[in-house]
């Protein structure tokens, strides 16, 4: 398997509607986690970024279709899980700002998608003003 390959199980795929999504979220990507044979810290990161980033899709895409896809990775020898977060909300206008501590659009810490980028190993963030934001986290096997 590699991150661009087809995994060996079909990917857990679900909608991401209401507060009550957050702890299936959780409880997948915990399930998968422990699947992968990740440690308990780099599973607790795992699990706090993704949570942010569904609880993102909850704020800021409000009235929006939002949704996760969650499925395990290899590349190289080493397994992971690979996490997809996509909306179909108003975007980020400025992705780079949104990526600054301390930048927010509705007076919180603006620790969200910095945080959540600084806990896995690997993240990327496509979105433009009006055609909705998709994040992919990826974290690795130490």
């Amino acid at each position: 398997m590699t991150t661009g390959a087809a995994t060996a199980r079909q990917p857990s795929v679900f909608d991401i509607v209401d507060e009550s999504d957050l702890i299936r979220v959780r409880k997948v990507l915990r399930s998968e986690a422990e699947s992968v044979r990740l440690n308990l810290v780099d599973a607790t990161k795992l699990i706090t970024a993704g949570s942010e980033l569904a609880r993102n899709i909850l704020y800021y895409a409000t009235g929006h279709r939002g949704r996760i896809s969650v499925e395990q990775v290899c590349r190289q020898g080493r397994r992971g899980v690979r996490a997809t977060f996509a909306d179909d909300g108003p975007g980020i206008a400025d992705i780079a700002a949104a990526l600054t501590d301390g930048f927010s659009t509705r007076g919180s810490l603006g620790l969200g998608l910095p945080g959540a980028r600084r806990l896995v190993d690997d993240m990327t963030l496509t979105s433009a003003a009006g055609s909705g934001t998709t994040v992919v986290i990826v974290k690795w096997q130490r």
